[in-house]
């Protein structure tokens, strides 16, 4: 009867990760959960962790929060054969008067998050996914370096009282000027080299990891939804890869109001009664696929057009693809001039565009889905 009892119950494993320790707990069925205190961090750890919980019942289910340590413990707790969820930490549900936070509570509350079912999973992706996301991530983060190295030119250059007389910041003429550009102080003039040498060298490594990623995106298996997204106005390589690396599988939301939800463009809503209010965009999701987003969506300021650059990238994609590009700038660039002549501000316009740009990206996304990797 014992043995009946054990191999019909299950046991739910809390994990609170961290960079030197991990922090368990654990509770089988529905009994109160029990502090298993720091139980390390190394492989051999986890194993002797999985022996005892396979000795307490026959089923046994992993959890931890997504944060810094990534999918490393997923991954290797999954390849063993086991049920692992990371979840949402942001989306777990507190009590406004519990003050009092510790690993061994995070790990309980985890527990009873998991048992009851209470609990919103993270999409994990698989190893190559992420090797690839990791080299979009880099070249972000030196676009943003790059950005951050010409204001700080800019701010250097007003100080100074020195300005540019064209029009077009950062054009061939604006560099030729900057070149021939000299301080009388010494001292001076060897900061603005300073600055001029960090803008080089952010345009040199923006310049060799673009190259490292499109040689190899033409390998990656979402290279032909890629190349599909670039139908759509304002989505060239930079977005679209960024947005795919981000978003990965498209197909996994069911509509695309799930993925304006993931992407946290949708308004955020406090109603009561029969009153209903809607504020300002949640915000509570991937923050570097929406501000590539938002970024695209400034193309459909202007009236509908297929330029020779977006003719060169309609090159060889099917025709339902091209018509659903076709379909997003009569339906965006409408939607923009709508809003604007209602008085709403440009930057609350271009993200409802951002918006109903996303429910394309959806649906021409599952028109170019991957085949499925075999595992």
């Amino acid at each position: 009867m014992e043995v009946s009892m054990r191999n019909d119950s299950t046991v739910f494993v809390g994990l609170d990760v961290h960079q030197k320790s991990i922090v368990a707990a654990y509770a089988v069925d529905a009994a109160e959960p029990e502090d298993l205190g720091n139980i390390g961090i190394l492989q051999r750890d986890l194993d002797r962790l999985c022996q005892q919980m396979r000795r307490k019942a026959q089923t046994v289910r992993f959890v931890y929060e997504a944060g810094p340590c990534g999918y490393a413990v997923y991954r290797y707790l999954t390849g063993k054969g086991f049920d692992c969820t990371v979840c949402a930490p942001s989306l777990i549900a507190r009590k406004p008067g519990d003050r009092v936070k510790t690993d061994q509570r995070d790990a309980r509350k985890l527990v009873r998050a998991l048992r009851m079912n209470d609990l919103s999973a993270v999409h994990v992706p698989d190893a190559t996914d992420e090797a690839f996301r990791d080299l979009v991530r880099v070249w972000s983060a030196a676009r943003q370096d790059l950005a951050k190295a010409k204001q700080r030119l800019k701010s250097f250059l007003l100080v100074h009282d020195v300005r540019y007389a064209g029009t077009a910041n950062w054009s061939e003429a604006h560099r030729r000027w900057l070149a021939r550009f000299v301080f009388k102080e010494t001292n001076s003039q060897l900061a603005f080299q300073e600055h001029l040498h960090a803008i080089n060298d952010r345009l040199a490594q923006c310049e060799r990891v673009e190259a490292l990623l499109r040689e190899s995106a033409v390998y990656w298996r979402f290279y032909p939804a890629i190349l599909a997204l670039q139908a759509l106005r304002g989505v060239q390589f930079k977005v679209a890869v960024g947005l795919i690396a981000e978003i990965g599988e498209i197909s996994r939301f069911a509509s695309a109001p799930q993925l304006m939800a993931w992407l946290g463009l949708t308004p955020s809503e406090h109603s009561t009664c029969e009153r209903r209010r809607q504020g300002a965009i949640t915000r509570c999701g991937n923050a570097n696929a929406r501000r590539l987003l938002v970024e695209a969506a400034w193309a459909y300021r202007y009236p509908p057009k297929v330029s020779p650059s977006i003719q060169q990238r309609h090159a060889g994609l099917p025709k339902v693809i091209l018509e659903r590009a076709w379909d997003a700038q009569l339906r965006l660039c409408k939607r923009f001039r709508k809003l604007t002549a209602r008085g709403k501000p440009h930057n609350v316009a271009l993200v409802a565009v951002a918006r109903e740009l996303a429910g394309f990206i959806w649906d021409i996304g599952r028109m170019s889905a991957p085949t499925k990797v075999a595992h």
